[in-house]
């Protein structure tokens, strides 16, 4: 038997290898790593993983869709026989070109997009199923259910998803299991400087984005993104209670943390000079520990302390050039998932892909795609 132990195995050991798990890279259909990456680090995504075996569990008999094709991936995975392989997504991948155009194609795509979307519409097919067992599937409850929570699409992208300030205001009374799992709530507070009167306004968000500086950390960036912004000129507030537009000062802070925080590094960015994106590999330290310090006054959850799970990383010196990977965190030791291929590496590894030190247009290996998980949901 010891012959047809993998090398993973052997470098895992049979006595620490954990119970019921197993770890399977995924097969390339070409140019298919930004959905093989993230694919992997929502498998290790504990409370995600659960509610999509969960939903394939409850849903025997349903209709092809893009769910319906996860939910199958993942228990495929999960019941392998062996304890290591590769597996080719094949159904998963074909209903995603079926479903969005611009996956349809062998062109290298953004990961971030693909996260975006992927679980976005998860969302709304959970939100139109259930409105379908409810009212027997009429098509204008179905439209309403899909874009109530989940911003038409593009919930995820910060400040998108501008329905009401939660869930239970909204046409759907009860939150799904992704809002559980990834939504957290922002509050934009803006003071006017004339009257000093303070308002709010809460948005949803599925991911945070996050501006990168060179030589950094996430922490510094997560303060940054909270730094307060004058409202002048051409750019002024209009203020209910002087009844006229005011200079004031706003900032973003955290009103509720999410079970899941998933941090999206913008290292992608338009430069006039050369006429296109350009990937900018600043170096950002991610620690294994955060703990979020912008979080708003009347915060639900401020002191919640996360442990990095996942990253999804991106190598190469440009958007549509280049390769994804992911490291993902399981049962105390890290992994590296490089599409069909698996192996363990050393948590010191992690800081290669912090970026490089130097400037942009250099071929790198950076963190992309952070995910984090509330240690009280462990």
């Amino acid at each position: 038997m010891g012959a047809n132990i993998s090398q993973l195995e052997r470098d895992i050991g049979s006595d620490q290898f954990p119970p019921n798990e197993h770890y399977f890279g995924l097969v390339n259909f070409g140019n298919t790593c930004y959905s093989n990456s993230v694919l992997q680090a929502l498998y290790f995504c504990r409370p995600f993983r659960e509610k999509v075996l969960e939903y394939k569990a409850k849903n025997r008999r349903t209709k092809e869709t893009l769910l319906s094709c996860l939910a199958d991936l993942f228990y495929s995975i999960a019941t392998q026989k062996k304890k290591v392989g590769s597996i080719a997504p094949k159904k998963f991948i074909a209903r995603l070109r079926k479903e969005k155009e611009e996956f349809d194609n062998y062109m290298q795509q953004d990961a971030h997009e693909f996260l975006n979307f992927l679980i976005n519409h998860i969302n709304e097919i959970i939100l139109a199923e259930r409105n379908q067992a409810k009212a027997g599937g009429t098509a204008g409850s179905k439209g309403t259910a899909a874009n109530g929570t989940a911003g038409g699409g593009n919930g995820m992208n910060l400040g998108q998803d501008n329905s009401n300030s939660n869930n239970n205001n909204n046409n759907n009374t009860e939150p799904t299991w992704v809002h559980e799992i990834f939504q957290g709530i922002l509050t934009s507070e803006t003071r006017c400087l004339n009257c000093e009167t303070v308002s709010s306004k809460d948005e949803n968000f599925f991911d945070l984005q996050v501006d990168v500086d060179q030589n950094t950390s996430i922490t510094h960036c997560l303060r940054c993104f909270s730094n307060t912004e004058t409202l002048c000129s051409d750019n002024k507030f209009k203020c209910d209670n002087c009844c006229s537009y005011q200079e004031a000062q706003k900032r973003m802070r955290v009103k509720k943390l999410p079970m899941i925080l998933a941090l999206h590094l913008k290292r992608f960015k338009y430069m006039e000079q050369y006429n296109r994106h350009i990937k900018v590999s600043h170096r950002v330290v991610f620690p294994l520990e955060l703990r979020l310090f912008n979080t708003s006054d009347d915060a639900v959850n401020p002191d919640r302390l996360y442990d990095l799970m996942a990253v999804v990383i991106h190598c190469g010196s440009g958007p549509n050039r280049g390769h994804y990977i992911s490291i993902v965190k399981s049962h105390g030791f890290w992994l590296l998932f490089d599409d069909d291929m698996v192996d363990k590496i050393e948590a010191s590894t992690i800081e290669d892909f912090y970026g490089l030190t130097s400037d942009i247009q250099k071929s790198s290996e950076t963190g992309y795609i952070l995910f984090y998980q509330s240690r009280d949901c462990a």
